[in-house]
């Protein structure tokens, strides 16, 4: 191993001992890490200057645009909970069965995959394993089946963040797409809930066999329409996937097509005892999905160049506007505290969203840094070549992306002056 390619992966060694030996919170590492590779910059590759400056620059707008998502996403949220709805959505599962593994079902796969496509950030876990408790379920099966259903939606994050802002800077039009047909294994995430909430009955081969066909049906009623809406962009896949699946298991529920013959009952326990009227639970997310969409629709393809930010492009459609857009009259209108949510939720916003975008600032400059450090008066080639350069094997199509960035970023490839 020589020295450069040793100094281009310290960064990732680095990252790793801090984050899983010496067990140092994210904003830490990523800080730790960030100087590590501004230091290599300067010192060892001897990037030009402006470069340097320019990385950084890219790195704070590309976290800045998932930043707006992430303060978003997080204010809506804080409103729906004053509001009760997401508490109140576990008490009307019994109006449309009573057997405990649709209702889990439900829950964990089509509520939390469109939880995990309106907030994202580990958010649909955290609400779905509490109200799988209620249902009557020990904390660790809650837990399992909660991270089960918090799985395949994942690639498209908060309203496609993981993509718009991975991908930035790249042609990633196919990406949506081609992310869809591999979350096909989402087919069979139902199936591994029933096992996971059958396991410990005495009659548990009995309970999967009369829920396996609602099962499997529920995995293709969401995989499929999801995949069909892609060419709206990467925002909806995740959202309206799981609404228009939901609607068809709700449909199919209330004809008696693929669901259980025998009625299994869970233990439920703390169900909230005031009920809202469906209106209230639906309005939001339904007004929150006409923004998104006209937001996309309309200005989605409108964008401005920041120069001393390596011609980085920053779009006017940010999912994060159109969260505080719908939750902002929500919170005014139906809020139980009218004059002060909307101040409570943005304070409170604010404050969880400074960190996940500090360590995505510290992280995305990292990237940079190493894009850009082939342009250099040293004459040495990228971090990132570098590290691509050392796996030609059967096993490059894995690292090609790596090279694949430099060569985007490369003297030659058109960009902005700095």
């Amino acid at each position: 191993m020589n020295l450069a390619f040793a100094l281009s992966i310290s960064p990732f060694v680095l990252f790793l001992v801090l984050l899983l030996w010496r067990k140092l919170p994210l904003l830490k590492v990523s800080s730790w890490t960030l100087v590590l590779m501004a230091g290599l910059s300067v010192l060892y590759w001897r990037i030009l200057p402006g470069l340097f400056f320019a990385s950084f620059a890219k790195g704070f707008f590309v976290a800045l645009d998932i930043f707006f998502i992430i303060l978003g996403a997080i204010f809506f949220l804080e409103v729906l909970k004053d509001l009760k709805v997401i508490e109140n959505i576990s008490r009307y599962l019994e109006s449309f069965s009573k057997d405990y593994r649709i209702q889990v079902i439900i829950l964990a796969w089509f509520f939390e995959n469109f939880l995990e496509g309106t907030a994202g950030f580990g958010t649909a876990s955290a609400i779905v394993a509490p109200l799988l408790v209620g249902l009557g379920f020990a904390p660790l099966q809650a837990v399992i089946v909660s991270l089960l259903g918090n799985s395949t939606s994942v690639v498209f994050g908060a309203a496609g963040a993981p993509i718009r802002v991975g991908f930035a800077g790249l042609d990633y039009a196919a990406v949506p797409q081609f992310a869809s047909w591999i979350n096909c294994v989402g087919i069979i995430v139902p199936v591994f809930m029933l096992l996971a909430i059958t396991a410990g009955k005495a009659d548990r081969a009995k309970q999967i066999k009369e829920a396996l066909p609602f099962a499997v049906w529920s995995g293709l009623a969401f995989v499929i329409p999801s995949a069909l809406v892609v060419p709206l962009g990467q925002e909806f896949p995740s959202i309206i996937g799981s609404l228009i699946g939901l609607a068809l298991v709700l449909l199919t529920t209330k004809l008696g097509l693929l669901v259980p013959k025998n009625i299994r009952r869970g233990a439920a326990v703390g169900l909230p005892a005031e009920k809202q009227s469906y209106f209230k639970l639906v309005f939001p997310y339904g007004l929150l999905i006409v923004l998104l969409i006209l937001g996309k629709l309309l200005i989605g393809p409108a964008s401005f160049s920041i120069p001393f930010a390596l011609g980085h492009k920053f779009s006017l459609f940010n999912p994060g506007f159109a969260f505080l857009a719908a939750g902002l009259p929500i919170a005014i209108v139906w809020g139980s505290r009218r004059h002060r949510i909307a101040g409570e939720a943005i304070k409170k916003s604010l404050k969880d969203a400074l960190g996940p975008f500090l360590v995505i600032a510290s992280i995305s400059v990292v990237v940079q840094l190493m894009i850009n450090s082939g342009l250099n008066s040293s004459g040495l080639p990228s971090a990132t070549n570098l590290i691509a350069g050392s796996f030609e094997t059967r096993a490059l199509p894995f690292w090609l992306p790596l090279s694949a960035l430099s060569d985007v970023f490369s003297p030659e490839a058109p960009r902005s002056p700095i």
